[in-house]
This record gives structure tokens, C-alpha cells and sequence, in this order.
């Protein structure tokens, strides 16, 4: 898990095509990018090609908005800074980088019911904002054994875990499951088994 704030860390949604590459771990995002960290994505098909809305700031990949039930909410920037929320509530034109994903499991401090089916255990990775406006990235390692979308909505927005998540939405997770952090001298990499097309990379805002 990382808390990051947005006053001195700016995401942003990296392509594998803008470094000549078909799909990278999140470790190879960061290092091409000269991020200090990067997490899996959206999903993608098995060819490799991302699903769903996305759009990098280099131009706009997909353009529809999918309505498909899982994938209920979006993440992106804006001029205000980094937001996410419900599908529903996602104007492309008001992003300039945004993809979608799912399902959003909170959103306005509340949990929100989760498609039928879809409770099973795995490992999990998400992307949240917490009470200050900061950023949470997360991912479950193989060790746990996997979650459920109930049990990562009780870990982000009860009091006991001291979260204070208002925003979270599930990202690609799985054997795409990743992420990759360095900070000086500090590395931490939780790899996943698969490559991934789309990472979201968090740059310092000093650079």
C-alpha cells in the first residue's frame, strides 16, 4: 500500500506503445518513464489491446465509455488533479488523461454494490483518494491468499484500518496484479506474471 500526495506526486497513464512496447511490467513502466512508482491498469484483451475507455496525454486510445457492468468507474486527471469516480459521472471532455475500469468499490465515502458474481477471491490491485485528496495505490500479495471486493471495501472505509478512503476502484487484478516503487534507496516490487499495455505512473512533481 502507498498513500501519496498530490501536492508533490502527479500521476499519470502510461501506454506501452509510447515506449515502443506491445506490454511491460509495472517495473519497466516506471524505469522508462522515470517514475518513482507504477501500478497496473485497466484490463485488456488477449491480444494485448486495453478495454474500456482510456486515454494518455498523448492522445485519446478509446473512445467509448463501456456500460458493461463491471466496469463502473473511472480514474483520470483533470486540471483540479487526479480524481476517481462513477462511470456515470465521467465527462471525457473534462479529463486529460482518464481509463475506465471496475468495479468502483467506493465512492462518496459509501460502499457500492458489486455485481453479482464477481465476489470471488483473487489478487487485487486499486487505485483510491482518501479524505485529504491523497492518492492510495495498493496491491494484495500472493501471500494473503487473495480478497474479496467485500473485504477490500471493509480495509479501505472502516475507521479500525485507518484508510479514510472515499474513492476506491479495483484495477486489472490477477496475474496482472502489480506494482513497482522507487525512492532513493528504498525499492519495493510485488511483480505480477503477466506484462500489462497500460500502467498509471506517480512522478515527483520536483522533477
Amino acid at each position: 500500500l502507498l498513500r501519496l500526495d498530490s501536492r508533490f506526486i502527479v500521476p499519470r497513464v502510461l501506454h506501452a506503445e509510447q515506449f515502443q512496447l506491445k506490454s511491460a511490467s509495472a517495473k519497466t513502466f516506471a524505469e522508462k518513464a522515470g517514475a518513482i512508482a507504477a501500478i497496473n491498469a485497466n484490463y485488456f484483451d488477449e491480444k494485448g489491446r486495453p478495454l474500456a475507455y482510456l486515454k494518455t496525454a498523448e492522445k485519446e486510445i478509446n473512445r467509448s465509455v463501456s456500460k458493461h457492468g463491471l466496469y463502473t468507474g473511472v480514474f483520470g486527471l483533470s486540471e483540479s488533479g487526479p480524481f476517481v469516480t462513477h462511470r456515470d459521472e465521467f465527462q471525457p471532455a473534462q479529463a486529460g488523461e482518464a481509463l475506465q475500469s471496475g468495479p468502483l468499490l467506493l465512492h462518496r465515502n459509501a460502499s457500492v454494490e458489486v455485481l453479482t458474481g464477481l465476489g470471488r477471491y483473487a489478487r487485487r490491485s486499486v487505485i483510491g483518494m482518501d479524505k485529504e485528496g491523497r492518492l492510495l495505490i495498493a496491491v494484495s500479495d500472493t501471500v494473503i491468499g487473495g480478497m474479496s471486493f467485500v473485504e477490500l471495501q471493509e480495509l479501505f472505509i472502516q475507521p479500525k484500518w485507518q484508510m479514510n478512503a472515499v474513492e476506491l476502484l479495483n484495477l486489472d487484478g490477477g496475474g496482472s496484479a502489480q506494482l513497482y516503487l522507487k525512492s532513493g534507496k528504498f525499492e519495493e516490487w510485488l511483480p505480477g506474471t503477466s506484462e500489462v499495455p497500460v500502467a498509471i505512473g506517480f512522478f515527483s512533481k520536483a522533477n
